[in-house]
C-alpha cells in the first residue's frame, strides 16, 4: 500500500473527519476539484455509509476520495451491504464513478459462532462496557432470526465503538477505543475466545487533541 492510498483511508464508524478532510483537500490541489468540493463530497459519503441500517459491528467501512471518483473498501458480513453502499455513494453530487472494493465475508456457520462468542466476550468485559449502546443486554439472547440464520443476519443493534469482523475463524478488530490498555483488553478477550485461530488488531487510540495557538 502507498502512502498516499494508506493516508487516504477513512474508517467507519471512526468519525475522525479532519484527517480525512486534509487528505481529500490535499487531492483536491492536484486535480480540478476545489477544497470544498472534497469537503462537502467526504461529509456526503460518510453521513450516508453511516445511515445505512444493515451496517452492523460486524461489518467495518472506509472509503478514499480522489477527485469524484470514491473508492470504497472494508468488510461486509452481507452482500446487501455492499450493494447498498455503492448505491448511496452514487447518489451523491458531484461523485462521477464509484469503485466498490468491500470484500463480501464468507457465509460459514463456523464463523458465526465465532461473531457472537467474540462480541459477548468483548462487550460483557466491565472495562469496555462502555463501547456499547447495548449493556447490560450485551448477552445475545436466542430469537428466531438467529436461530434460523445465525447471528450474521440478526446482529446486534445500537451503537458499538469496537467492530467485529471475522473471516474463516480470524478476527479483526476495529475502531476506536479510549486507551492503549482497552485495545489490549478487547484483543485479549477476541483471543481467548474457542476457535480463534488469530486476531488482528486494528483498533484506533486517538492522540491528545493540539491546543489551539492564540
Amino acid at each position: 500500500m502507498t502512502t498516499s492510498n494508506r493516508i487516504a483511508r477513512f474508517f467507519f464508524p471512526l468519525l475522525l473527519v479532519l484527517p480525512f478532510a486534509a487528505t481529500a483537500v490535499a487531492d483536491a490541489q492536484k486535480s480540478q476539484w476545489s477544497n470544498e468540493d472534497a469537503s462537502r463530497i467526504a461529509s456526503e459519503v460518510q453521513k450516508q455509509l453511516l445511515r445505512l441500517t444493515n451496517y452492523s459491528v460486524f461489518d467495518s467501512l472506509h472509503f478514499g476520495l480522489r477527485g469524484g471518483v470514491v473508492t470504497l473498501g472494508g468488510y461486509a458480513s452481507r452482500p446487501t451491504l455492499k450493494d447498498d453502499a455503492a448505491r448511496v455513494v452514487k447518489k451523491i453530487e458531484g461523485v462521477t464513478e464509484v469503485d466498490n472494493q468491500i470484500e463480501v465475508l464468507p457465509n460459514s456457520p463456523n464463523d458465526d459462532r465465532i461473531r457472537m462468542a467474540v462480541y459477548t466476550n468483548i462487550y460483557r468485559q466491565p472495562a469496555l462496557r462502555k463501547y456499547t449502546s447495548n449493556f447490560p443486554n450485551a448477552a445475545l439472547t436466542p430469537s428466531i432470526p438467529r436461530a434460523a440464520g445465525g447471528i450474521t443476519w440478526d446482529p446486534p443493534l445500537g451503537y458499538h465503538a469496537i467492530h467485529i469482523i471475522v473471516k474463516n475463524g480470524n478476527v479483526i478488530l476495529a475502531g476506536v477505543v479510549n486507551s492503549e490498555s482497552d485495545s489490549i483488553i478487547a484483543q485479549m478477550q477476541a483471543n481467548s475466545t474457542p476457535g480463534v485461530f488469530g486476531v488482528e488488531n486494528q483498533l484506533i487510540v486517538p492522540g491528545p487533541q493540539k491546543k489551539k495557538e492564540k
